[in-house]
This record gives structure tokens, C-alpha cells and sequence, in this order.
């Protein structure tokens, strides 16, 4: 069934391949995780068997090269299982970290044995990826990160500490962003990659955050006392980092932007159905004026915003997302999303408020869409710059 008022409109990318893609990720997300909801919002976190299995279906790593494990596809893969995960209501398994930009980093700048080290495991699902780059005291200003690395030998010190890490709880490999050169600011920053467990000296994972929302989706504090990292995992060149950071944020933001427009389809989707079936004042809520008003202007900003967010799909394909358009997307989408399901969300009335709803759900998990892969503001920043 379309969402309504996406009736005749088909993504311009979109090949039958996307379609059974499309089916295989619905029925995965349908019939083996979202049963165990309840159970995986109570832990924090998800299961390491639905990583696995995700990888056994081919779910992982879609944009990887197949001779290193992955599906070969491209970024459109990508989307279509982001878009299914979260039209399906499933918020436990961090994909969007782990495949949609853990990977993208690794493809493009690890070396050939990196590259055979890391990302077969990362596509079968055995490792768990995480990016770290947000610290206690700063987020959107990466280039003031404090957590530094000093070479001693062979190896890498690192010292500091990170925060709000997606998927850091039970992350296996995390894409570290660290200070090699004290002296600099944007052009001191390295990339390394740390192989973590929790025997690893001078590491240790903090408390698994409690958040408003996506509750089943582990999000931790993860520290560093002279942990010793072996020089080979430097991501790229030393002091490359930013300059790296900057080419893949884009893509980061596409993600997002790709979440923001799934969970815009669903609230309506939602709301639409609620609406026919409850009644007031002896009608259908349907039936009543402003119900169909809001209904109409969240279909019409739902419309435009998958048709912006196609757009810019397009171009990342074609290497031509530049950071303003990816800011324009992150920012216009994430507060469309917020708007479509607040009011979404006031068609059901007090049960809107209530979690047994999805509808509730769904409000707390987008107020975080506006804060992380950069703030709102700082996009904004961003797109005033080309002004």
C-alpha cells in the first residue's frame, strides 16, 4: 500500500532490484526482530543475533565491494534498507552507523589489508561498527576534539574520551577520531580504527546512555587511558582525518535525511488509518475539516521532501552531493519529520500520548534527528556559507 498522497510517485532510482531488496529487508525487520520489541527496548540494546542474521540474508554492508564480503550495490541499496527498517518500526540494530557510514569510511581509505581485515566481519555481521567522534565537551565542532593519540614505537597512545556513540555498547570496531598533532586544529586530526573488547588495556565502556527516545538502540560513553593502538590502524594518512570526515558526512547526512522522510511516511500512514476508523462527534475523524487539512499538509510536505531527498540520492551517486545541498537535506527533512509526526500525533488525541501507540514512539525518536550528524543550527551555518 502507498502512503497516501505518494500515489503514482516511484523514485527515479529505483530499479526491481530495490524491490526485492525491499521485500527481503521487510520481512527480516516484520517477522525476526520486531517480535522481540519489548524484550530489546527493556535490555538498551539489540541483539548480536539479529547483526548476524542480518548478515546471513545479505543485509550488510550493500555498498561494499563483493570480494570484500559485501553486496556490491551502491548507496541506493543503502537507502532502501534505512527506508524499510524504520517504515517497519524497527529502532534496535544501529544500520545506519554500522552500514551506512562505518563501511563507506573504510571502503573508501583503508588499505587493501584493512580493507580484508575488517569489512568481511562487518558484513556477516560478526563485528559491530561504530563511528566516534562527538566528546563530553563538544559535538558539531569536530576540529576542537581533545582525545589525542601520541605515537610511542609501533603503536598509538590514545587518551580521552568519547560520547553518545551509536552502537557503543557492543561495538566490536569503532572509527576513531583522535588528535595526532596538538599544535593544529582541523589539520591535526587522524582517523584510527580501534579493534575494542572490554580486555582491551586503557579501554572501557561507560554506562549505556538512557535517552527520550530509541530506547533499544545502545548508546554509551566509551573511555581511553593510553590505550595502546597498533600504528597500522590509521585510517588514511596521519592528519588526514577532517578532510576525511568532511568528504563522508555528507553521505551521514543523506542517511539521516533518509530516516527522517521513512518516519514521515509511517506517522501518516498511521494517522491516516486512525483517522478513518475513529469517530467523533458522529463521524470518522476523517470526516471532520481540520483533520483533512492536516492530513493534506503533511502529505504535501512528505511529498516534496521524498522528492528533495531523491534528488540528492541522485547526486551522491554521481560524486556531486556537496555539503550545502547534504546541510540543506538534513536540515530541511529532520524538521519536516518533527512537524509531520507532532501533528500526526495530535490526531490521537490522548492515545497519541500513551506508548503503546507507535505514534509516541516515533515523536521521541525524532527530536534526536534535529542534534546528531551535526546540529540544525550548524547546518544552517553551513548553507549560509555558499550564500
Amino acid at each position: 500500500m502507498p502512503t497516501p498522497g505518494m500515489d503514482g510517485y516511484a523514485e527515479p532510482w529505483r530499479k526491481p532490484e530495490h524491490d526485492d531488496l525491499a521485500e527481503l529487508a521487510r520481512t527480516f525487520f516484520t517477522k525476526e526482530v520486531l517480535p522481540h520489541a519489548g524484550r530489546l527496548e527493556q535490555q538498551g540494546h539489540p541483539d548480536r543475533e539479529h547483526y548476524r542474521r542480518a548478515g546471513e540474508l545479505g543485509l550488510l554492508g550493500l555498498s561494499v565491494p563483493e570480494q570484500y564480503g559485501g553486496g556490491g550495490g551502491d548507496f541506493t541499496h543503502e537507502a532502501v534498507l534505512l527506508h524499510e527498517q524504520t517504515l517497519a518500526g524497527e529502532g534496535s540494530l544501529g544500520l545506519a552507523v554500522h552500514s551506512g557510514i562505518v563501511t563507506g569510511y573504510l571502503t573508501e581509505y583503508g588499505t587493501e589489508e584493512q580493507k580484508q581485515r575488517w569489512l568481511p566481519g562487518l558484513c556477516s555481521g560478526e563485528l559491530i561498527g561504530a563511528i566516534g567522534m562527538t566528546e563530553p565537551d563538544g559535538g558539531s565542532d569536530v576540529q576542537a576534539i581533545r582525545t589525542r593519540a601520541v605515537r610511542d614505537g609501533e603503536d598509538y597512545l590514545v587518551t580521552g574520551a568519547k560520547t553518545f556513540i551509536t552502537n557503543g555498547g557492543l561495538a566490536d570496531l569503532l572509527v576513531l577520531a583522535v588528535k595526532t598533532d596538538q599544535s593544529a586544529k582541523a589539520h591535526g586530526i587522524s582517523l584510527l580504527v580501534c579493534e575494542l573488547s572490554d580486555d582491551l588495556p586503557g579501554f572501557r565502556r561507560g554506562r549505556n546512555l538512557e535517552k527520550i527516545g530509541l530506547h533499544s538502540n545502545d548508546t554509551a560513553e566509551l573511555f581511553f587511558d593510553e590505550c595502546r593502538i597498533r600504528s597500522d590502524n590509521l585510517l588514511g594518512t596521519e592528519n588526514a582525518g577532517f578532510f576525511q570526515m568532511m568528504q563522508q558526512l555528507p553521505q551521514e547526512r543523506l542517511v539521516i535525511g533518509v530516516g527522517a522522510v521513512a518516519s514521515m511516511q509511517r506517522a501518516i500512514e498511521l494517522a491516516t488509518a486512525y483517522a478513518k476508523e475513529r469517530t467523533a462527534f458522529g463521524k470518522p475523524l476523517l470526516g471532520h475539516q481540520n483533520t483533512r487539512m492536516v492530513l493534506a499538509d503533511c502529505a504535501t510536505r512528505t511529498r516534496v521532501s521524498r522528492i528533495f531527498l531523491d534528488d540528492c540520492i541522485l547526486r551522491h551517486a554521481r560524486g556531486e552531493l556537496d555539503v550545502a545541498t547534504a546541510a540543506m537535506a538534513k536540515l530541511y527533512l529532520t524538521e519536516g519529520q518533527c512537524d509531520v509526526v507532532d501533528r500526526c500525533l495530535q490526531i490521537f488525541g490522548g492515545y497519541g500520548y500513551t506508548t503503546e501507540y507507535p505514534i509516541a514512539r516515533m515523536y521521541a525518536d525524532a527530536r534526536v534527528q534535529k542534534i546528531y550528524g551535526g546540529t540544525n543550527e550548524i547546518m544552517k551555518e553551513l548553507i549560509a556559507r555558499v550564500l
